[in-house]
Parts: C-alpha cells; structure tokens; sequence
C-alpha cells in the first residue's frame, strides 16, 4: 500500500493550460449560446425603437396596444383608446405591429 502512495506522490503534476481548459471552455460556451445571442437581440431592439414614427402600431412591455402619437428622444406617446393618451419609455416599446397584421403573442 506504501509503494502505490509512494508513486503517486513522485508524478508530476498536469501543466496549467490542463487546468484552466474546462474554464475557458465553458466561458466560451456561455459566450455563444447565452451572451452573444442576446447581445444581438438588444441591438435589433435597439434598431426598431430608434426608427419609431408616428403611426406605428406597437405593443408595450406591459401588453398595451397603441398607436404612435409622438415620438420625442426618451418617450413616446400612444393612442391606447379615443381620448385615452399615455406617455411610455420608449425603450419599454416590446414590439412593432406591421400595417394589417396582429400583435406576436396574440
């Protein structure tokens, strides 16, 4: 019994880059299948709300359903109802409703 801890105590040990290969490994996976697809999510995002204009059918991040009355660099109001007019966050914007088309969780 001496002998088999006697020669595993005189291997050396695993070089370093062994060591941190299952890290980076899975650094790279979260990269590509959670971080980079989001990133590129909130960018389209980005790209929709920025090119807002009035008329626009849209749906908030609360599930209300307007039109676009105005739109100013941070807020954007909407036509929930005749006589019903809110201001919202424009990033709150969840979705665009194309023209003659219904709303995606719909």
């Amino acid at each position: 019994m001496l002998e088999i801890l006697a020669a595993t105590a005189g291997a050396e040990a695993p070089p370093a880059w062994v060591q941190w290969a299952p890290i980076v490994g899975m650094v790279l996976i979260f990269w590509f299948l959670i971080i980079r697809p989001q990133m590129k999510r909130q960018k389209e995002h980005q790209e929709r709300v920025s090119g807002l204009k009035k008329g626009d059918q849209v749906v908030t991040a609360g599930g209300l359903v307007g039109r676009v009355a105005k739109v100013d660099d941070n807020y954007v109001e909407l036509d929930l109802a005749q006589g019903v007019r809110v201001k919202a966050v424009k990033n709150t914007i969840g979705d665009i409703i194309p023209p003659g088309g219904n709303a995606a969780n719909d």
